[in-house]
């Protein structure tokens, strides 16, 4: 199909507004650059010369640069192997990505990075454009127009916060997809960087409610097609429709086009409800996600593309947890749904409307505006001593296995990506007792009777230093045959006692826990059920300089723990711990006093790190926390001296320990979580680099 060449200036009636600015910045106090290094992109890359990042401002974060020249061969070496970033997201409706990605998305705004939002459906509704109450019952249903309105209120929150100016013009246009309909493409034209994608499918109509003409009735072949509802305001012409292959097409063909380095989705496996049966979610998000998930299996086997990593959030069960945002992060967050809502009463020339006026009641959500989670990516535990007496790092890239290495002394070298896709963001790694390093994780694939399976897999090496063997896979714990269920297993934490056992944790589908064992001499034992209820987020374990095994899950209300003893028996529990609410992003390490483990998790609310130590069953005096006021959301990551987390504005912030302070704030947008391991902190960048910050002071080989 031809490219309609149809352009649309959409240029609202303009009205004063502030400058979203709080928005872009940072609350690190007295912090000043840390030094970072950071790889080359390209797979089994030559080594190079590490790049000092230069320094930024701590009032507000400072925009995508180029990379600096090498010091030594005087060269930007990765301008030539690594891709500029580029961030796409997709979501299911108009208004996922203001409640469910923001902060992130403001924060890609101010980095001035392309960014690219793809919207699968038309978000029609009922098409009543009012509020709730006598006005709904009086206002006449108009699908197309509400579609419009929608569509009005978001450009206005993407146009203020990426210019201040709520009436900033776009350029409207049509462009074919390759699943042989069309889709409306919209431009900032003062940050042309900037890109609305509308597909314009229909919606299910309803968050829980059997509705075969949906994503999810297409998904499992209850409707052959799809169509379209277009708004009353596009520019696309003819109706269409998408058989399922259709679908993941055009997500591919929009990822050929816009080729990014970092995907934000929404959570393809919220699990269902213990009792109602139904999903956690809206089924719009987790089978919009999932077709997601398909085209980015696909696009992975396109060859010359960049290589990229992929972010899920989670959505409507947020509602039950923990605030995980600073007021003042939320207040930002609050202003942009506002936009979207209509609540200024603004008049944008549309006789759709200029916003939706049914979030205007609440636009605050059922409290989504005051928190942010990853639904996977939170694990700390992917950097590892190497055998030969550096460093080995884990990530995943194209869903592939990562691996970096850093002989003693030398540069970090890499990516090498292992064979065998599918896998999800997050992997777990231990040294094994022979010096071998092994890797954890789950893995997608499309495959059975609901064409959709989420299991636990293992790489090792086949010799310290060596190879890395085949992946093998561990199963799912309480496997069930609701197609719904069975994928909605956390990301999976490990550990490896005294004795040499490999003790393995994750969260199962009931938000319990569960845990299989590897002896030293290599055999598995069977998946155990372990108890708690109502887990969220990711598990982590440690071990202690005693080889006692410690696991810890969050609820919404407190922290669980389970202990083994030193002598390798299993674990036991779930305890309470006595901690306060967290925010659910907790990891753990041998405490900085030679007994027992040392677990961190942020402060509901504020996103300040907090520490508390455990040795057995008892918890020990209060840890003082890092000085500094940081805020922010995520896994705190704290070794040999050093704490690192991600900071309110989307950096990597670094501090000496014990007492913190002096935070220092890195100048990429950061991924996933920070792992600080010996000598430094690992980073992996939105760009795919491997970022490392040698202790506190610069690395003098920069």
């Amino acid at each position: 199909m031809p490219v309609r060449r149809h352009s649309r200036l959409i240029r609202p009636f303009r009205h004063r507004h502030s400058v979203m600015a709080a928005a872009t910045v940072a609350v690190l106090t007295g912090g000043t650059l840390v030094g970072v290094l950071a790889t080359s992109s390209g797979e089994q890359a030559p080594a190079h010369a590490a790049t000092a990042l230069p320094e930024v401002s701590t009032q507000a974060p400072a925009p995508v640069r180029k990379p600096a020249a090498d010091p030594v061969r005087g060269t930007a070496r990765e301008a030539r192997t690594a891709a500029p970033l580029s961030v796409v997201q997709f979501v299911s409706h108009p208004d996922d990505d203001l409640y469910f990605m923001n902060p992130d998305t403001a924060q890609s705004l101010a980095d001035r990075a392309p960014l690219t939002t793809v919207y699968l459906t038309a978000g029609e509704s009922n098409g009543v454009n009012a509020r709730s109450g006598k006005a709904a019952a009086v206002t006449a249903p108009d699908k197309p127009a509400f579609a419009e309105a929608r569509q009005n209120g978001i450009r206005a929150a993407y146009a203020e916060m990426a210019t201040g100016d709520r009436t900033s013009p776009w350029e409207r246009s049509v462009i074919p997809t390759a699943g042989g309909g069309a889709a409306e493409l919209d431009t900032l034209r003062a940050r042309p960087e900037v890109r609305l994608v509308w597909m314009q499918l229909r919606e299910a109509g309803s968050t829980s409610a059997d509705r075969p003409v949906s994503l999810r009735g297409l998904w499992h072949g209850r409707i052959p097609a799809l169509g379209s509802q277009l708004s009353s305001g596009t520019p696309v012409a003819a109706d269409f429709a998408y058989s399922k292959e259709q679908v993941v097409a055009t997500l591919t063909g929009l990822l050929d086009r816009f080729r990014p380095t970092f995907v934000r989705t929404l959570d393809p496996t919220p699990g269902t409800d213990a009792h109602t049966g139904k999903l956690r979610d809206h089924q719009d998000h987790a089978y919009g996600a999932r077709f997601v998930q398909a085209a980015l299996a696909r696009y992975a086997e396109r060859p010359g593309r960049p290589r990229f990593g992929v972010q899920s959030y989670m959505g409507y069960p947020n509602t039950d947890l923990p605030r995980a945002l600073d007021s003042r992060t939320a207040e930002e967050k609050l202003r942009s749904l506002k936009t979207y809502a209509w609540l200024d009463g603004a008049d944008c020339g549309s006789p759709a409307g200029c916003g939706d006026l049914k979030a205007s009641g609440r636009p605050s959500g059922r409290g989504w505006t005051g928190t942010v989670r990853y639904a996977r990516g939170s694990s700390t535990g992917w950097l590892q001593p190497a055998a030969d007496g550096g460093l080995t790092a884990f990530g995943v890239q194209d869903g592939r296995l990562a691996v970096w290495h850093r002989a003693p002394g030398g540069a970090w070298r890499g990516p090498q990506l292992l064979p065998g896709g599918g896998l999800d963001g997050g992997v777990a790694s231990v040294r094994l007792p022979d010096g071998r390093l092994a890797v954890y994780g789950t893995r997608t694939s499309f495959t059975g009777a609901a064409g959709y399976r989420r299991e636990v897999v293992t790489v090792e090496q086949q010799a310290p230093g060596g190879a890395y063997g085949p992946w093998r896979s561990l199963g799912t714990p309480g496997l069930r045959d609701e197609a719904d269920r069975t994928p909605d297993i956390s990301a999976p934490a490990v550990t490896v006692d005294g004795t040499g056992r490999v003790s393995l944790f994750l969260r199962d589908g009931d938000h319990r826990l569960a845990g299989r064992e590897r002896t030293a001499g290599g055999a598995w034992g069977p998946w155990r059920a372990l108890g708690g209820t109502d887990l969220h987020g990711d598990p982590v374990a440690a071990t202690d300089a005693r080889g006692r095994t410690y696991v810890f899950a969050g609820t919404p209300r407190s922290v669980l723990m389970w202990t083994g003893a030193s002598d390798g028996g299993p674990v036991a529990g779930p305890l309470p711990t006595g901690l306060p609410p967290t925010t659910l992003a907790l990891s753990a390490g041998p405490a900085p006093t030679g007994d027992g483990i040392r677990l961190w998790s942020r402060v509901p609310a504020t996103g300040e790190p907090r520490a508390a130590d455990f040795t057995g069953t008892a918890r020990l005096a209060p840890v003082a926390p890092p000085a500094g006021g940081i805020a922010g959301f995520g896994p705190v990551s704290a070794a040999d001296g050093l704490v690192a987390l991600r900071s309110r504005t989307g950096r990597l912030a670094v501090a000496p320990l014990p007492g913190g302070g002096s935070w220092r704030l890195s100048d990429f947008p950061l991924a996933g979580a920070p792992a600080a391991g010996p000598g430094g902190v690992a980073a992996i960048g939105q760009d795919g680099r491997l970022h490392w910050t040698a202790g506190f002071a610069p690395d003098p080989r920069t």
